[in-house]
């Protein structure tokens, strides 16, 4: 599947990506089921606190309509339904683990900061 219509390219070819990307819980449920493999939509949800059921539904179907996400439906009694990435998802497990690194170091960072600030402000007064 490719972009929907309304999402027109760019003069930025990131730009189309990053659109894909936006929106609230999507990168999280890109990097649970890119750390934890093929997941059911209780086991997103419950990983997921303070998501909505409403919520994680609109996200997982724009990254199903975007080709990350592949959402396998069984017939069974009570029906199966799983999500995994697809091999488009996977490409950005690369960017996932890029963002995680940063998201670390600067946590790390602020940490470090918050630790020094009450320091600074008193040399400061």
């Amino acid at each position: 599947m490719h972009a929907p219509a309304d999402l027109a390219h760019t003069q930025c070819p990131m730009d189309t990506v990053l659109r894909q990307l936006m929106g609230p819980w999507t990168t999280y449920i890109l990097w649970l089921l890119r750390s934890e493999g093929p997941q059911r939509f209780g086991a997103i949800k419950a990983k997921t606190a303070g998501i909505s059921s409403k919520v994680l539904t609109e996200r997982l179907r724009h990254l199903e309509a975007f080709g990350l996400v592949h959402r396998d439906y069984q017939p069974t009694i009570p029906p199966t339904v799983t999500y995994s990435m697809t091999c488009r998802g996977a490409e950005l497990n690369e960017v996932l683990d890029g963002i995680n690194r940063i998201a670390l170091k600067w946590a790390q960072e602020d940490l470090a900061g918050a630790a020094l600030a009450p320091e600074a402000l008193e040399t400061v007064n």
